[in-house]
């Protein structure tokens, strides 16, 4: 699928098995039986899936979770464990008649158009509009609500995490653990690629949807090497040579050396760590990223040490050649090394200049706890050092990796604090979300709403259009809805847009350009419109992201994006309302 190539049948087939005409509430099931039971098998329905409120607290949502509602149409079907199912569940007078039609029911006869996929959307402006006969236009409720609310979430989450980053820093989705269940993890691992990140921890993700797979190990391999002792194998290949190099005597010499360029003493490393770093750095001689914050020492303060010369080793000049060691720069009152990386630091260094030595280039560090903005700088302070002192420039370009519950507001702090993190590795609050982080998905049968006098919940009926109307600096201006039957807005054609609840609430727009919202994806029983790939759907988020004004996306009170109905809809809309509005009678 991420060919670029079109969805063949096949590959859209390949369904979640949970995803299923029973994934519904029991209401649609009785629902279906009284609108059978009254004789409205052949009447039609347009029902509209829209939210009424944009999730954290922000003005922007992105649609996600088109293509699995697609697939959900195509295989939709009660099979006969379904219906003795159901012939269990409900009472036990409904008609044999009614299974009869439950199980001969397709969606041949639905029609469904939506938004594009990735795209920017908001409240009130319908994603789906959903065509047919009543009965199994109802039946599709709750399981599209739920293929659209949490894809959309966490896309939308995902979108805020890559604009708090920027565009220079690597999102890492770490948050199968912690997710809501297997299936909430697949759906974070896939929607938050959508949404920007750049990969996922998630093995399954990667196979079934085509993302970049990342990882290194844990803190429980660090602890499961004591000693020097516990080491088996230790010799790397040249990639080049085929030369055999003794990983675990190199990163000794090394760690011997170091110790005086960045002021720790190796009786202060713990052995079994830099047991566990040499045995993965022999496992994966190209790949070496290492966590370095298992061991936490006690933190002290330190005097910084002088510049002076020592005879050492410099890997690409030979063994006896002066070091330049420069003058430790004190930070916050600690030593360059904090004590909570002075293990792991020096035995990161040890063990990736040993590497190099056998041909090989490790890629970074990761940093899972403490102050990060403070630790990362120590950590690059610490890598730039070396590569001076050993005169070697790659050195100080290696990764570093940051975890440890990490939201958006840690990431704003961090930039504020000017921290050294080139990657960003996020599970807990970017799937497991908690409220009052949630997507207000609605589905409606467009006729008028009896709850028309809470304002919040009045819909706007009828079978209606989408337009995004541009102005003359690219950005989109306004959202505007109108019925069906009216001649659309064009390019330079003055067009007045209502606020749909508020008179007074109106304004012209000459737009510099107009895009239509719909698509048909779905009529006489196939995919008319195919899905795109993953990666195209991902470009299109940050494409309709770059089309919205910078204080629409702000973190902080984000202005509210326009959304209007036209003059004829307007009218529409109000006529309804006066004609359902009760009329007291005072005496």
């Amino acid at each position: 699928m991420s060919s670029g190539k079109l969805v063949t049948q096949r590959e859209m087939s390949r369904q979640n098995g949970i995803v299923q005409p029973l994934l519904t509430d029991l209401y649609q099931i009785t629902m279906a039986y009284a609108y059978w039971k009254s004789g409205k098998v052949n009447d039609v329905a347009v029902f509209d899936l829209f939210f009424r409120t944009n999730p954290f607290q922000g003005e922007f949502t992105i649609f996600a979770g088109l293509e699995e509602c697609l697939k959900f149409l195509e295989n939709f079907h009660y099979s006969d464990s379904d219906i003795e199912y159901l012939k269990q569940t409900l009472p036990s007078d409904i008609e044999q008649e009614f299974f009869d039609y439950l199980k001969d029911l397709t969606c041949n006869d639905v029609k469904l158009s939506a938004i594009e996929e990735g795209s920017v959307v908001f409240p009130r402006v319908p994603l789906l509009r959903i065509e047919g006969p009543l009965i199994i236009t109802q039946l599709l409720e709750t399981t599209l609500l739920t293929l659209v609310n949490f894809a959309s979430l966490m896309a939308t989450n995902a979108a805020r995490y890559r604009m708090v980053a920027g565009k220079n820093i690597s999102l890492l989705e770490f948050g199968l653990r912690r997710a809501q269940g297997p299936d909430g993890g697949l759906s974070a691992s896939k929607y938050s690629y959508i949404g920007g990140f750049d990969g996922t921890s998630n093995v399954l993700a990667g196979k079934m949807f085509n993302i970049p797979v990342k990882g290194t190990h844990a803190h429980s391999f660090v602890t499961s090497f004591s000693t020097l002792d516990d080491l088996q194998h230790v010799t790397v290949t040249h990639p080049e040579t085929k030369a055999q190099y003794n990983l675990f005597q190199l990163s000794l010499d090394w760690r011997k050396k170091l110790s005086t360029i960045i002021g720790v003493s190796p009786e202060e490393a713990s052995d079994g760590e830099l047991a566990a770093l040499i045995s993965y750095a022999q496992a994966f001689p190209s790949g070496f990223l290492a966590l370095v914050d298992t061991y936490d020492v006690k933190r002290y303060n330190f005097q910084a040490l002088p510049t002076r010369h020592n005879a050492g080793y410099n890997s690409n000049c030979g063994s006896n050649v002066t070091i330049q060691i420069p003058t430790i720069r004190s930070t916050r009152g600690y030593s360059t090394v904090e004590r909570t990386l002075r293990s792991g630091l020096l035995n990161f260094c040890s063990v990736a200049l040993a590497l190099n030595d056998c041909g090989h280039r490790a890629l970074g560090v990761r940093i899972d706890s403490g102050d990060l903005a403070y630790l990362s700088i120590l950590a690059r302070d610490t890598f730039r050092q070396v590569a001076e002192s050993c005169q070697l420039p790659w050195f100080n370009d290696l990764t570093i990796v940051a975890s440890n519950d990490i939201n958006e507001e840690t990431i704003l702090s961090l930039h504020e604090q000017g921290h050294a993190i080139d990657c960003f590795g996020i599970g807990t609050h970017l799937g497991e979300i908690a409220s009052p982080f949630y997507l207000y998905n609605t589905y409606y049968y467009n006729i008028y709403n009896e709850k028309q006098m809470d304002v919040a919940k009045v819909t706007i009926p009828g079978h209606k259009e989408g337009y995004r109307l541009f102005g003359a600096d690219g950005h989109a201006l306004v959202d505007l809805l109108q019925r069906s039957n009216e001649r659309p807005p064009a390019v330079g054609r003055k067009v007045l847009c209502r606020h749909p609840f508020q008179e007074a609430k109106r304004a012209y727009v000459i737009p510099s350009k107009v895009e239509h919202l719909y698509k048909v994806y779905w009529s006489e029983g196939r995919i008319c419109t195919a899905p795109k790939p993953l990666s195209e759907v991902r470009e299109r988020v940050q494409a309709s992201l770059r089309t919205l004004r910078q204080d629409i996306k702000r973190n902080l009170n984000p202005t509210p994006y326009k959304v209007a109905v036209s003059d004829d809809l307007y009218n529409f809309i109000h006529d309804l309302w006066l004609q359902n509005a009760p009329i007291g009678e005072l005496s």
